[in-house]
């Protein structure tokens, strides 16, 4: 089966092909079909999952599958959420976006800084299809002072997970992070749930 990722992130591209190797599917992202992004309108994850996988579909004419994921922060009220892509504005980079995180937390204590990435990946079997499916995955964690490492992307280098003995996202070798992170989990929850996907 043709399916085509409705990301235009590279980082994102790169995990879903490492993630998603040994399975017998072809991965086709969506520039590569000249399809550009959807913009994100939505009020949750699960909602601008679903829009750019229905958007994809329906350019493309093929199945498609679209993640959405974020930093929630507890000492921010959850913030940056839906809008951690843009956080420091439409054309921020990872770097921007951090130094805006940092700002926004500066004085807090490190047992005050507790956070979570959150993913809601989303499969269509076509534009209009009326059973969508859904995985979703979180993986909690804590905001450092400073970024670290030099692997992974977006907030990577400033998020230490709970299970990670203090290291860094950035600092994790690529297996170790598909093997816990918020979009490994769920990928794992969306691969479960399509054999029970209505014909």
């Amino acid at each position: 089966m043709r399916v085509v990722l409705a990301t235009g992130n590279a980082g994102k591209v790169r995990e879903f092909a490492e993630m998603l190797a040994p399975l017998d599917l072809q991965f086709i992202a969506q520039g590569a079909l000249g399809i550009e992004s959807a913009e994100e309108t939505g009020q949750t994850f699960a909602d601008n999952a679903l829009l750019k996988a229905r958007h994809a579909a329906a350019r493309s004419g093929m199945p498609a599958m679209a993640d959405d994921s974020g930093l929630e922060v507890d000492a921010l009220g959850g913030a940056p959420g839906v809008y951690s892509a843009r956080y420091a504005g439409p054309e921020a980079d990872d770097a921007a976006n951090i130094a805006k995180l940092l700002a926004a937390l500066a004085g807090v204590e490190p047992d005050a800084r507790r956070a979570r990435f959150r993913c809601v990946i989303a499969f269509v079997r076509d534009a209009e299809d009326p059973y969508p499916v859904f995985g979703t995955g979180s993986w909690e964690g804590r905001i450092l002072s400073a970024p670290r490492g030099a692997g992974g992307f977006g907030y990577d280098p400033v998020f230490a997970p709970l299970d990670a003995a203090g290291a860094s996202v950035a600092e994790l070798e690529a297996a170790r992070k598909h093997a816990a992170s918020h979009r490994g989990q769920a990928l794992r929850d969306l691969l479960q749930r399509l054999p029970r996907v209505p014909a």
